[in-house]
């Protein structure tokens, strides 16, 4: 079962892109959405999350695109999945419901639990996932190219 939302692990998946993809230039955002099968326009409202939360940086102009705000290792997929669920569209559900149920059982679990899943994504730095992606190219190095590219 997966527990991150689709915009979480997207998120995740876009840093880990720019970190692998951003030199010599930053990574456009049509390349990114390209290369993950989305429209531009849908990619961009998280793009601009992690930007705001530090973790990407704009670059303005014609070869202008995204890079990292700071070094991969210094970036956990913690971080990421926090940015991305800060800045989530849940708008359109109304309400946050409320109860003595909801309040006093299912919330203080379902925070415990999240608080858990939070703290092993913080164990996971973006430097980790680039070297597995480069391993796994490398080990596919036979032609039958893995379904990223590096």
């Amino acid at each position: 079962m997966m527990l991150l939302s689709r915009r979480s692990l997207l998120g995740i998946a876009a840093v880990v892109d720019v970190a692998l993809h951003a030199r010599p230039q930053p990574v456009a955002a049509k390349l990114l959405a390209a290369r993950h099968a989305l429209p531009p326009r849908h990619l961009e409202t998280l793009l601009q999350a992690l930007v705001r939360a530090g973790i990407l940086k704009g670059v303005r102009g014609p070869r202008g695109g995204y890079e990292l705000a700071r070094e991969r290792r210094r970036i956990t997929a913690g971080d990421i999945v926090r940015a991305a669920m800060q800045d989530g569209s849940e708008d359109t559900l109304g309400p946050m419901p409320h109860s003595p149920l909801i309040d006093g059982v299912i919330a203080p679990e379902v925070e415990t639990a999240s608080t858990a899943f939070l703290s092993t994504l913080d164990g996971i730095t973006v430097e980790e996932l680039c070297r597995r992606a480069t391993e796994k190219a490398a080990a596919h190095d036979d032609g039958s190219n893995p379904n990223f590219t590096i």
